[in-house]
């Protein structure tokens, strides 16, 4: 599903009426790189770096958190489709729970995806307005699901994070706390290599080290003319 515009009326978490293009000036001519990968393959770190050389950073994962903090009717609509199971004794998003449900099951993913991105891209959207109203000429879109959001049209440059199967099984299974089992179904969920590395313009490989890293995003924005000395 392509969102390309959002409109409506006193979310929970946006107060008001809200029209978002994100096709229109500003959104479509602002300098946004995306970064992009499976998951455990370390776009946070990526990000980091990114915001190190001064870019502000739009994290996906983050926007996803701060809209199920209860009450909230991103959770509440969740809770109607997937059941009460999902949540935890204190009422909040229980993601193990979740997890299990969808990672299991196209279809469910497919629902949660649809429900999510819709509430990710309204929240994103209205930072980007924000950030490009206020004379940011660069920003880092942090977005795991870039590609199924039908955000990489608003983004002038993508960035693709991948790494090794071994290293981000490990990164999983310690990010999340869960066993190999329940990894390897989230890896297994994930688009592979070559489709990040056909629909990117640059492949940051982290099987190295820090330096390595930091060496790639800084070739990134001399050559995208960010950086200038």
């Amino acid at each position: 599903m392509k969102i390309l515009r959002i409109q409506g009326k006193n979310l929970a978490s946006i107060a008001g009426e809200f029209d978002i293009d994100f096709t229109a000036a500003p959104l479509r001519s602002a300098g946004i790189f995306a970064i992009c990968g499976p998951t455990g393959a370390g776009k946070s770190t990526v990000a980091q770096l990114f915001a190190s050389f001064g870019l502000p950073v739009i994290d996906a994962d983050q926007v996803w958190r701060t809209l199920l903090i209860p009450p909230s009717d991103c959770l509440s609509e969740l809770v109607r489709r997937f059941g009460r199971e999902i949540l935890a004794p204190d009422g909040t998003l229980d993601r193990r729970a979740l997890g299990r449900t969808v990672f299991s099951d196209p279809a469910e993913l497919e629902a949660l995806n649809a429900l999510s991105h819709r509430y990710i891209m309204t929240d994103v959207g209205r930072r980007l307005r924000r950030l490009r109203e206020e004379g940011c000429r660069a920003a880092v879109f942090d977005a795991p699901q870039l590609f199924e959001a039908g955000a990489d049209r608003i983004c002038s440059i993508i960035v693709s994070v991948l790494a090794s199967p071994e290293a981000r099984l490990a990164r999983i299974m310690g990010r999340d706390g869960i066993g190999e089992s329940d990894a390897r179904l989230r890896m297994n969920a994930q688009k592979p290599d070559s489709f990040f590395r056909a629909h990117s313009d640059y492949i940051i490989e982290n099987n190295g080290g820090l330096e390595g890293l930091t060496g790639a995003v800084r070739r990134i924005l001399f050559e995208t003319g960010v950086l200038t000395v």
